[in-house]
């Protein structure tokens, strides 16, 4: 009986205008099971919001590759359509980094346990795809900007991986 007066007590801020002489004993017993369900909830979803913040510049990073990457994979494709083949080999290791750097970035993400060696290989992956960007940098602003997004993703592996 006193856990019964407990619950009501404890309820009262949820029963809104209805007065506890005029609640029949389903309804208490249905909203008691919903505060205590939600209750429950609440204990259980404590988790840590900050769980990847170790990796936030590794993920910016990644991310902003796949966003540079992006650019300069349709301004490639732009130019192949009308001929230019040059930027053929920038648009293949363009294509080539695209999905390391979305894996990369949920990795990080995930703080997966294979991150450091996945890290390195994506590492290597985004140096080939620097350096074809250069090649192009002073001719296009989308391959200046992969490369540089590359340059800087490439810093951030360097220090997971070091």
């Amino acid at each position: 009986m006193v856990l019964v007066i407990t619950f009501k007590e404890n309820i009262m801020g949820q029963l809104s205008k209805e007065s506890l002489d005029n609640i029949n004993r389903r309804k208490l017993l249905t909203r008691t099971a919903t505060v205590a369900a939600g209750s429950a909830f609440a204990a259980e979803h404590k988790h840590h919001h900050h769980a990847s913040s170790a990796n936030t510049d590794l993920i910016s990073s990644a991310l902003d590759c796949v966003k540079t990457g992006e650019a300069c994979d349709a301004h490639c494709i732009k130019l192949v359509k009308h001929g230019d083949d040059s930027i053929a080999e920038c648009l293949d290791i363009v294509n080539q980094m695209l999905p390391m750097c979305r894996t990369l970035s949920t990795l990080a993400s995930a703080e997966s346990n294979h991150l450091v060696a996945f890290a390195e290989v994506c590492s290597a992956v985004l140096k080939d795809c620097e350096k074809e960007c250069k090649v192009h940098a002073d001719m296009h602003a989308e391959c200046k900007a992969c490369m540089e997004a590359c340059t800087a993703c490439i810093k951030e592996c360097d220090k997971l991986t070091a």
